[in-house]
């Protein structure tokens, strides 16, 4: 009797299950009063390829202004179980002390970090888009991916390969040592 189908066939169920593509958990990080149809479409076209993406409003769920407490609360409840934090870059991102505290914790865990310049976003002399102080400076190390919307809309399902690139860059190139910010502003 010849053993070697059933170890063929194991072995061609097991060849199947690696090749499925992993589906990330991923936490969006973004300013609700002005990118919040932004947020709303990259949820509904990307929702397929993700395992989930996360709509919290956490200055309303945490409800505490020690930010430290508010930063340990986003890494353990919301940061701690996702591969990456994509952030949604409009026009007043980078004055929002939520989403320096989720690109902190984020940083913190060495997970993936992804910037999207949306439409709206500011610009300073230079042409530049102004982002988060944390999402600049880890840009310029090397760690952090940037994409624009326009090339979100142009291929969504680049997204995935965004964030396997964002999940396998070095952590030795993590730039986190700005102070907290306080306030919004």
């Amino acid at each position: 009797m010849n053993q070697s189908y059933p170890v063929r066939s194991l072995f061609s169920s097991l060849l199947v299950e690696a090749a499925k593509p992993v589906r990330r958990r991923i936490f969006i990080s973004y300013h609700h009063k002005h990118d919040q149809a932004y947020y709303d479409t990259f949820s509904t076209t990307l929702h397929d390829q993700m395992d989930l993406v996360f709509d919290n409003s956490l200055d309303r769920q945490i409800d505490s202004e020690n930010h430290e407490y508010v930063i340990q609360r986003i890494r353990d409840s919301f940061i701690n179980n996702t591969s990456c934090t994509v952030v949604l870059c409009g026009p007043e991102t980078q004055q929002r002390k939520y989403v320096d505290w989720e690109i902190k914790a984020t940083l913190d865990k060495q997970h993936g970090l992804i910037g999207i310049c949306l439409p709206t976003a500011l610009r300073n002399m230079q042409n530049q888009t102004i982002v988060p102080v944390r999402l600049a400076s880890n840009y310029h190390s090397g760690y952090a991916v940037w994409k624009t919307w326009a090339e979100l809309v142009a291929n969504p399902r680049a997204m995935t390969s965004w964030i396997e690139e964002a999940v396998a860059r070095d952590k030795a190139k993590i730039v986190n040592p700005w102070e907290i910010k306080s306030q919004n502003g």
